[in-house]
């Protein structure tokens, strides 16, 4: 049998600690790497024969793997069967909460969606209409991925989410149907319901799944109707005492006719960045929104009903080449004031234009910011354009539903 695993310095693992991290182990391989070989197993674990058999036997009893198939090796036997997670084992729900709709997402144990569904929300609704129409396309996505009940919920949403109490703060700038409806979640669904920024929920996903997947440490700066950012340091979230790391659109920068306040960022790096502003710039370059949106929305995916109209603007210029150079250039040039304040408290090495406008601007966009940004600051800072737009967030929730729920079914040792 294998020794026990090292846990801390100067402390072992109880056999039930080892049997527990042992499983964790195989579980994520099967995660990352798909069906697997008890052979394979042992060679990517390093474990014995025997113990593999035995995490094998455990996790099939426990619903959690089954046999999905035989490998191609000319050896019959049990090494040549192939095991895999069941994903139906739990389903996870994902939510976005934008200003004027909630998209759903129904996923597998593998987070793999099994259903989707966007909701509008009238600007006229009340809030217990908005409620209820958010929860009908909650069942009704629930209903279309065969799921009878989720097993975790993860929400994102702008505002500031409280790490003491997992409730949401600085309220007076976001829908009140947006407490309302993670309030609703809670009462009526007896499953966890997890809180998160929308922006950090967008930088999880841009880690896993997109632009960020090689780096530990970086800031995603979120450029949508609003702005924001969420920090990654060693791997880890950073949200900061009240929930508030990355309100970058609350940042005193220069080109603004005021400075921002306690109560609204008007004046902050909003003021410069934010949908508004940016089709307020296009227009002075000649490219008023009102002019490109059409063609530009033609090919732009559209994830919800509250794309900003800046996307269009931000896509058509980078379409028409030299035509749009001038505004993407005065646009990068706002853009870097931003990233050049995070780069001189962080250095963090790299940063993400994510939401609809930073995938819209592209390579083009953030190579631009990236040369503005050199002669900003002495740090050196790899700029990418985020790979996932405002899909990020929506995505961000599964993974975080995912994480949750199997922190439960597959419990870390320790």
């Amino acid at each position: 049998m294998d020794a026990p695993r090292t846990v801390a310095a100067g402390r072992t693992a109880s056999p039930t600690t080892a049997r527990l991290i042992n499983d964790r182990l195989a579980l994520q391989l099967l995660q990352s790497e798909g069906a697997l070989t008890a052979g394979q197993l042992k060679t990517l674990t390093g474990l014995s024969r025997p113990t593999v058999a035995d995490l094998v036997e455990r996790l099939q009893e426990a619903g959690l793997i089954a046999v999905v198939g035989e490998s191609g090796a000319q050896r019959r036997g049990p090494n040549a069967r192939l095991y895999g997670i069941v994903a139906d084992r739990a389903h996870l729900v994902g939510l976005d909460l934008r200003t004027h709709s909630v998209t759903v997402a129904v996923a597998d144990l593998l987070g793999e969606v099994r259903a989707e569904r966007t909701v509008p929300i009238g600007p006229d609704d009340t809030p217990d209409a908005a409620v209820a129409a958010a929860l009908a396309g909650l069942d009704k996505a629930l209903a279309a991925a065969g799921a009878p009940h989720p097993h975790t919920i993860a929400v994102g949403a702008p505002g500031l989410v409280d790490p003491a109490t997992g409730r949401l703060g600085g309220t007076d700038w976001i829908p009140s149907w947006h407490v309302a409806l993670v309030g609703e979640l809670r009462a009526r669904r007896a499953v966890p319901v997890l809180l998160e920024n929308e922006v950090n929920l967008a930088a999880i996903a841009e880690q896993r799944d997109g632009a960020a997947h090689d780096h530990d440490t970086f800031v995603l700066l979120w450029l949508g109707h609003g702005t924001g950012a969420a920090v990654v340091l060693d791997g880890t979230l950073r949200r900061g005492a009240s929930g508030g790391t990355g309100e970058i659109g609350f940042l005193p920068v220069p080109g603004t006719a005021a400075l921002p306040s306690a109560s609204g960022c008007d004046g902050g790096f909003h003021s410069l960045a934010g949908s508004a502003a940016i089709c307020a710039l296009a227009a002075q370059h000649g490219l008023p929104a009102e002019a490109v949106a059409g063609p530009a929305a033609a090919d732009a995916p559209s994830p919800d009903t509250d794309a900003p109209p800046a996307e269009a603007v931000v896509r058509a210029a980078v379409a028409a080449g030299d035509a749009g150079a001038a505004f993407l250039d005065a646009l990068a040039a706002r853009i870097a004031l931003g990233v050049a304040a995070v780069c001189a408290v962080l250095d963090p090495g790299c940063v993400v234009l994510g939401g609809e406008i930073g995938s819209g601007g592209g390579e083009d966009l953030a190579g631009r910011v990236a040369g503005h940004l050199a002669r900003l600051s002495p740090l050196r800072t790899d700029v990418r354009a985020g790979a996932l737009g405002g899909r990020a967030v929506l995505r961000g929730a599964v993974l975080a539903a995912r994480d949750a729920a199997q922190n439960e079914l597959f419990p870390p040792g320790g």
